[in-house]
C-alpha cells in the first residue's frame, strides 16, 4: 500500500502530537528484550518500559501494561486494579488492533483506544526508554510525561 505509514513513523507522529519532545531512534541491534534495549540505550534495565498487551477476561478488550524492564507483570495485582483477570493476548489481535507486532509495541501511537496502566517503579527515573514500533526502535522520555500522554493509571492498589 503506497503512502502507508510505518509503525515507527506513527510513533514519531504520536510523540510530536503529544508534545513529548523526543525522537525515535533506530538502533543497530535488536531492542526486543529489556536487557537488549538497556545495552543499546546505555541505561539500567529498570529504565526500559516494557509495553505488554493483555486481554481482559470479562470483555476481551485489550489492556496495555507499562512495566519496568527489571519487573515482571504481576497479573494478580493487575486484576485487582483493573477489575478483571487478564489473559495473554493473541499476537494477531494485538497487531490488528494496535498496529504493532509483539516485540515492537509502543506505549503510544496505537490504532485503537485501550486502558493503560503504568508500573510506579518507572516514575523514579528522570528518563526511561520505550519501544517505538519496531524490534530495534526506541525513544527516550520522562516517565511522568509518558504516563500523562498514554493516559496511564498507576498499577498499584495505593
Amino acid at each position: 500500500m503506497a503512502g502507508k505509514k510505518s509503525s515507527k513513523e506513527r510513533v514519531q507522529e504520536a510523540i510530536d502530537a503529544l508534545g513529548l519532545n523526543s525522537q525515535v531512534v533506530t538502533m543497530p541491534d535488536s531492542t526486543r528484550t529489556a536487557e537488549d534495549a538497556a545495552a543499546a540505550c546505555g541505561c539500567a534495565v529498570a529504565q526500559i518500559v516494557k509495553s505488554l498487551i493483555f486481554e481482559r477476561h470479562d470483555n476481551h478488550h485489550l489492556v496495555l501494561l507499562l512495566i519496568a524492564g527489571n519487573n515482571r507483570a504481576d497479573l494478580d495485582l493487575a486484576a485487582g486494579v483493573i477489575g478483571s483477570t487478564l489473559d495473554r493476548a493473541d499476537p494477531k489481535k494485538v497487531r490488528a488492533e494496535t498496529g504493532f507486532a509483539i516485540g515492537g509495541v509502543a506505549p503510544i501511537g496505537h490504532l485503537c483506544e485501550m486502558e493503560v496502566y503504568m508500573d510506579p517503579d518507572l516514575l523514579q527515573f528522570e528518563t526511561v526508554w520505550a519501544a517505538a514500533g519496531a524490534p530495534n526502535a526506541v525513544f527516550k522520555v520522562e516517565p511522568q510525561a509518558l504516563a500523562k500522554a498514554a493516559g496511564a493509571k498507576a498499577l498499584s492498589l495505593d
